[in-house]
């Protein structure tokens, strides 16, 4: 099993760091911190370069809005030295969840659970 790991970490970006950024991360990353989901960010020593290596699958919408302007350098500094201030009507984070099961569904969707969810669509038919 690890030789598999290790060929899948060479050639898939798609599911954690691949080897050549684990590479550079050990060479040239200094850890900035980790969010609720395990994604650890790094930058480099000079501060020019930020990059995140995702716990599990590579997803942007994964990361949580203070990361993601700390990233793009919105903001100079990481989350975990000034904490981003929060609205009280605000919602927690969720990733986009478009494809998967538990994706969004609007009343009259067909992918509600029981037909009773669905009563409120009504077949257009030419007059």
């Amino acid at each position: 099993m690890g030789i598999l790991n290790n060929v899948l970490r060479a050639f898939t970006w798609w599911n954690g760091q691949t080897l050549n950024t684990q590479i550079y991360t050990a060479r040239h990353g200094v850890k900035v911190g980790e969010d609720e989901q395990g994604n650890i960010f790094y930058q480099t020593k000079d501060g020019k370069r930020r990059w995140v290596i995702y716990n599990g699958e590579v997803e942007a919408s994964r990361i949580g809005a203070d990361w993601h302007g700390w990233l793009h350098h919105t903001f100079k500094d990481a989350p975990t030295e000034t904490p981003m201030a929060h609205k009280p009507w605000e919602k927690p984070h969720v990733e986009n969840m478009t494809g998967s099961a538990l994706a969004y569904a609007p009343a009259g969707s067909i992918r509600r659970e029981s037909p009773a969810d669905r009563r409120d669509y009504e077949a257009w038919s030419p007059e």
